[in-house]
């Protein structure tokens, strides 16, 4: 057993760009929280993918302040949690200056008796004219154990913005299967293309190529480790 508490702190200066990645793959027993606080100044970016594989139970906070005019972010996010791990994203926005945007995009794959917990809140400060937000949450659930929380919010507090959000759980779809299945694959190799389709959006999205790599080698080992499961119970 073990426990895990950290905290980063990020400030991004004038017209400057990051690029942050994490990885988090603690052993099944660990808990870990972890905290975040970004801070956005004029015309800068901070673009970053969490990727959480471990723990038995896992708290993230992100929270991301811009705090000045011409700002924007980019927020992606992979879980892919089994058995009874359990993992919550807490994630806020503030768009406390007008002129900024933000995208956000987490998926997970949710097998055995696994439970996410997503509560994504955007907030749009009065007087943050022309703000862009787009906020979404996407699981695939594996198991009839499996369960998904999402929770996206928006508070709002200024006119002449363009804002939007949405959420989705359910498991792989019948008619892709069917379609695979009649190109001569096996149910099987069906099944895992169509998981590992879900989740290559946000990998795709990791800048560094050695790194996206790494990570979507992590992820497509842990999928590998669910082959020959029962999904449907």
């Amino acid at each position: 057993y073990s426990f895990t508490n950290a905290v980063t702190e990020i400030k991004v200066g004038p017209r400057a760009t990051v690029y942050h990645y994490r990885i988090q793959q603690q052993s099944d027993q660990s808990f870990h929280v972890g905290t975040q606080e970004v801070v956005l100044e004029h015309g800068s970016t901070y673009a970053s993918v969490a990727t959480d594989l471990g723990g038995k139970l896992t708290r993230n906070n992100l929270n991301v302040l811009m705090a000045d005019e011409e700002c924007s972010c980019m927020l992606n996010g992979v879980y892919v949690v089994g058995d009874s791990q359990h993992i919550d994203n807490q994630v806020i926005i503030d768009h406390a200056k007008p002129h900024t945007t933000s995208r956000e995009l987490y998926k997970g794959i949710l097998n055995g008796q696994s439970r996410s917990v997503f509560h994504g809140s955007i907030i749009v400060r009065q007087g943050a004219r022309k703000v862009n937000a787009r906020q979404e949450d996407k699981n695939l659930l594996l198991s009839d154990q499996a369960e998904a929380d999402t929770k996206p919010a928006f508070w709002i507090y200024c006119d002449d913005v363009k804002c939007g959000h949405g959420a989705a759980c359910g498991k792989i779809d019948e008619n892709a299967m069917f379609y695979l299945r009649s190109r001569g694959l096996d149910e099987r190799t069906a099944r895992n293309l169509l998981t590992r389709a879900f989740v290559t959006e946000v990998i795709d999205s990791i800048a560094y190529v050695p790194l996206r790599q790494h990570i979507d080698h992590l992820v497509m080992s842990k999928l590998q480790n669910w082959i020959g499961d029962d999904y449907t119970t």
